[in-house]
Order: structure tokens, then sequence, then C-alpha cells
């Protein structure tokens, strides 16, 4: 039985209870102390090193730096206010704020955060406001989140989805002597764990990466006594980067994180920098912070249907009514959008088709496709019906351009019209037709256009390389070092790619990484397409359509038929810094390009299109391939 709720305001601390569980804070900082639950004294970890208990952070850089990395900054408030206390509510405010006096050693923003606790709720909220003002010099902000370290000798079990959960390595089992890291700090070989069954796993926190649209519930189950800890985000409008920027989730130590600002699987492009005076206030979350329990340990496994569940409901909810903030709008200032999506590419259809699942969203005005690299402000996406209909509601207020990509067709969508969210606006755009790039018939194409490398071929990993969990799941790229695979295959010569008797699910390599030549001597590497064309069209222009699923300080050179042209007839120049290839991430920032090729640089009968990847000091240096595709102006019959 619950009863109501009970505030303790100390000199140093903060205590909530709702008769369910007990949460103390330290005050005036605000960092998670203590959440007390169902028979355990304290959830949270307080014995570590470095990083205890729960709490945001943020991680900065003065104005003018190119690294995506800065000063680390867990945020402490310097003053306590009750927002809200009643019998059933409780709503805090923590908040620092920024003057001189800390320049160079704290970020230049005023920050609320705020924790709200419910009467009889398993579990609570919280969320933040940042503020830029006129007065505060310029700086980046290069990450922001929150996190808990959960107590080690309970959580062991965790789960981010149905097929990717298991019982996790411990922290010690990472330090030298147990653990041997790898290419890079976060990758570690368990070569002596505390419990053997881990022994020759690779643990590496960005194997659990997930997708913003797909990260809604993640978290870590205890077995004695039961119970479960998860973190809830019922809406991605507050996340950089769109629907389809991965980020980090929980891993071990045991941590759980709420990421809202990283440039994760990007790169400088997410990176929120501002100039001197620049006036700004963004809210990030609430998320909820569950909790959830069972009698029977045998049930134990149950606690992730239950978040599940849990976690459906706090979507239904939003945006939630009882947030105190006049910052975080309600639903009836929100606003509206609605319409169906088609597309036409006048190779495949006489007329429009729906754009059936096609991906829509508002986001900050700008160019096509500059959602994935936006950050200051919010997004909201949907995705349309097997008829091309969209609805998207509960949208903030201000001015958006109407974004869409459609999954099997390359390119961006932008509405060129600037659409004003008002309060309880209902906007019918109508119909809105996508015409992708498209200058004649396909002559040939490799892989498929839904901005991912997954279709292609993704290697067994190294024997000693292994994460027990991916054997044989879908994410079979999520194991580590299979860039280095590419040398194994491929020891001497490079990919040959023959359209008409390859299959690019077998014979198309996910990434063109560095071949490796020695100790960390690389070299960079060229493929080849070969294809015949019967007739050459002389007066006409052929095009190369090429669709990356992720860069990372590459540089992507094409030449026809000639392999050491110079120049060659077309380079990208160096493009990418999303590291998607070390992250295990099967994509990063999308880039489409397009690549004329003049009819007298081809010849009846055999072709060769080479594409150098000429980048060579680093084994994660390469780009993934989304799609490729050679468009031409002859009659479609006219090659084999």
């Amino acid at each position: 039985m619950t009863t109501g709720m009970v505030t303790a305001i100390l000199e140093d601390s903060v205590v909530i209870d709702n008769g369910v569980f007990q949460l103390t804070l330290s005050n005036p900082g605000g960092i998670i102390r203590g959440i007390q639950y169902h028979g355990i004294e304290n959830l949270l970890e307080l014995n570590n090193k470095d990083l205890n208990g729960g709490f945001w952070d943020l991680n900065w850089s003065e104005a003018g730096s190119t690294k995506t990395r800065g000063k680390f900054d867990t945020i402490e408030g310097t003053s306590l206010r009750v927002i809200v206390e009643t019998e059933e509510q409780v709503e805090l405010s923590f908040t620092r704020t920024w003057d001189p006096s800390v320049q160079g050693e704290q970020a230049p923003l005023t920050i609320d955060r705020r924790f709200v606790m419910l009467r009889g709720s398993t579990g609570f909220y919280s969320y933040a406001i940042f503020e830029h003002s006129e007065d505060f010099p310029g700086f980046n902000l290069n990450t922001t989140r929150i996190a808990f370290m959960l107590r080690k000798d309970k959580f062991h079990y965790m789960a981010i989805a149905d097929d990717r959960q298991r019982y996790m390595p411990l922290p010690d089992d990472r330090l030298p002597g147990r653990g041997q890291q790898l290419a890079y700090p976060e990758a570690v070989l368990l070569v002596d764990p505390v419990e053997p069954e881990f022994k020759g796993e690779v643990d590496d926190k960005y194997q659990y990466s997930c997708e913003n649209k797909d990260n809604q519930v993640h978290g870590w189950i205890c077995f004695d006594p039961p119970v479960g800890f998860w973190q809830i985000t019922p809406s991605n409008e507050f996340r950089n980067g769109g629907p389809f920027k991965q980020d980090l989730t929980s891993h071990v130590n045991p941590t759980t994180l709420a990421i809202f600002v990283t440039s994760h699987y990007a790169g400088e492009d997410l990176i929120l920098k501002f100039q001197p005076g620049e006036i700004w206030k963004k809210v990030f979350g609430p998320v909820f912070i569950y909790l959830n329990s069972v009698s029977d340990a045998n049930d134990a496994f149950s606690l992730w249907s239950d978040a599940k569940e849990q976690m459906k409901k706090e979507v239904e909810s939003w945006p939630y009514s009882f947030v105190a903030s006049d910052d975080f709008p309600n639903s009836n200032q929100r606003g509206a959008v609605r319409g169906k999506m088609l597309v036409h590419d006048r190779c495949i259809s006489k007329d429009a088709i729906p754009a059936k699942a096609a991906y829509v969203g508002l986001a900050p005005p700008g160019d096509d496709g500059s959602w994935q690299r936006e950050s200051k402000g919010y997004q909201f996406w949907t995705t349309a019906d097997e008829n091309g209909y969209f609805a998207i509601n509960d949208i903030r207020t201000a001015d958006y351009n109407l974004y869409a990509w459609v999954p099997g067709f390359i390119g961006d969508y932008k509405c060129e019209i600037v659409l004003t969210i008002t309060p309880g606006c209902d906007i019918d755009v109508g119909e809105l037709t996508y015409e992708p790039p498209r200058n004649g018939p396909t002559l040939w194409e490799i892989g498929i256009p839904d901005r991912t490398a997954a279709e292609f071929y993704v290697p067994d990993p190294n024997p000693m390389y292994i994460n027990k969990l991916y054997v044989n799941h879908p994410d079979r790229f999520r194991q580590y070092g299979l860039w280095e695979r590419y040398t194994d295959l491929y020891p001497d010569k490079d990919l040959v790619y023959t359209v008409g008797v390859s299959d690019y699910r077998k014979d198309w390599f996910y990434a063109q990484v560095t071949r490796r030549i020695g100790d960390n001597s690389y070299k960079s590497t060229t493929w080849q397409i070969k294809f015949n064309i019967i007739t050459v069209d002389e007066g006409g222009t052929y095009t190369l359509r090429l669709a990356l699923a992720s860069a990372h300080n590459s540089e992507l050179q094409v030449r026809v038929n000639d392999s050491d042209a110079d120049p060659p007839l077309f380079s990208t120049g160096v493009i990418g810094a999303d590291n998607a290839i070390a992250r295990h991430g099967i994509h990063g920032i999308y880039w489409l390009f397009n690549v004329d090729i003049p009819a007298a640089q081809l010849m009846q009968g055999e072709n060769t299109i080479y594409l150098t990847q000429a980048k060579s000091s680093s084994p994660f240096q390469g780009i993934m391939y989304d799609y490729l595709r050679l468009e031409g102006p002859s009659p479609i019959n006219s090659y084999t």
C-alpha cells in the first residue's frame, strides 16, 4: 500500500519517498546518491574510483576547437528549489548558473536539472533546461547525458532488445591482467575474467549501440532479489542527429545511459557550436527511470517484458502533462502536420506511387538531408503507411522544413515551404512527391538503397575476438575487428566485382577499408566493377550514383577504364569522421555523390570502374557503400 509523498531537505542531501521507493540526491548538487527499492538499500554503486551514483554530465571545448572531446564536467547545482510539492507529486530543481569567474572551468550555460517523482510510481523522471545567453562566450558542446552506475554485486544481466541481451562480464575483467586492450581503449579481450565463461570474449560498449528510433528502453536485471533498472526515453524530439543516429545504451560497469547529444557515428558535424552572445535554449528529456520487481527469481527475465510495456505507456503519455516548467509545452500547446508522401522515379513507374514506409520528419530549416547533422533544435519523425499517408503530432512551436527519405530510393526529399507550427494547429500539406535523382535507365546496380551496408558481405569474425551474443545473430556486423578480415580475404589483390556474375551479398565486402601490409602499416585499396556495354551512346552522358552509408577520414576516387588516370574522373575529397567501422555500426552519416561519365570514356564490350579509397594511415579509414548504380542514356536493353 502506497502512502503520500515525503520530502526531507537536509543540509547536504534531499530525500524523496513516495511509498514505493526512496530517492536521495545531494544538496544543492543534485547528484543521485541513493535509490532504495524492494529490499535493496541502494541500487547505485558508490565505490568506483571515478564515477559513482547517477548524474548529468557534459563534455565541452573552447570555441574554435575541431576535436569531439574536451573537458569533462559533472554538472552540480549551486541552488535547490522545490518547484512542486503536493501529495501527488514532487518536482525539484537543481540549477547551476555561469559567470566569468568560472570561465575556462565550466561550460558557459545556465543548466536547470529537474527531478520529478509521482505518488505510487515505481520510478522517477528527469529533464534539464540548457540555456546560452547573450552575455555568454562562445564554446562547443560535445556531449551531454545522464549516467547511472549500478551496483557491481547486483546487476549482471543487461537487456537492450529482445535479441540483444545477455549476462555481462564484471568491470574488473577489463583491468590489466584480466583484460587486454585491443585497437582502442573501449575494446578489451577478456583473457582471465573472474567468471571463466567470458574467457576469450571481447567486451566493447560500442557493440551495444542502438539507433535513436529504436533506443526506447534498456537496462539491467538483478536476480537477488529480482529487480530491474530501466532507462526509458519516450520521445526522440530532443536527441541530436535524427532517428537513425546511433548511440550508446548500457554497458559493463554496470552502466546505463540516457544520451542527448554526442558526435558518435557522425563526427564534428553534430557538435553544438555556439557563437559569443548566441541565444539558445533547449529542454532535454524528460526521460523515465523505471524500477520493477517480481517475487520469484525464476521470473526475473519477465522484468524485461514488463519494462517494454511500461515504455509503451510512457510513449502514449507523451508529452507529459505533469511537467512544471513553462519551457516544456503540453499537448495543447503543440501542433500537428499530416499529408501523403508519393515517389516518382520515371524509370520505375509512369505515375507517382505511394512512398510506403517513408520516413517523414520535421527539423529546423536547412538543406536536403541537413537533419542528420542537426543538434541545436528539435526533430519530429514518423513513418508513412502503405498508402503513403503520414501524421506527426505534438510538434513544438517553431519554423520547420519537412524532410523525408524513402527506402528503396536514393537521396533526400525536402519540402521548400517553411512550416510554422503554432499552438493547436493541424496543417494538411496534401500530396508531396519526391523525385529521386535519375538521368536515365539503370544499366546495373549493386546493393539496396536503405542507407546501411547490412546487405553486403559481413565476414565471420576472427575466432580470437568473439562476442557470443552476435554469433548467428542478425547484427553480426557488431563483432569486433571485422575490418581486419578484408586483409585476410584479399591479402594481395583487391576486390573485383563482375556485373551479372558476382552477388553483392557474397562478393561485395561490407566496407572498403585499408589493407594491412605490416605492423601499423596500411595501404589504400582499389575495387573494380567490371561490366559490359553492347552499344555506347556516343552523344550521351552516363551517370554513376554512389550512395555511401558511412565515411571516415576517406577520399573516394573514381576512374573509368584507366586505373592510373591522374587526376581521377571524380574525387570526393577527404570526407567523414563517423568512425562507424571501428564502432561496429553498419552505417553512419549518409552521403550521395553523382558522377557524370562522358561516353568517350566508355567502350563497346567490357568496361571497368575503379573505386579507390585513397587514405591509408589507419585500419579504420574507409567507407561503407549503401548502393551503387550506373545510369545510361541508352535503352535499357543495351547492356549485358
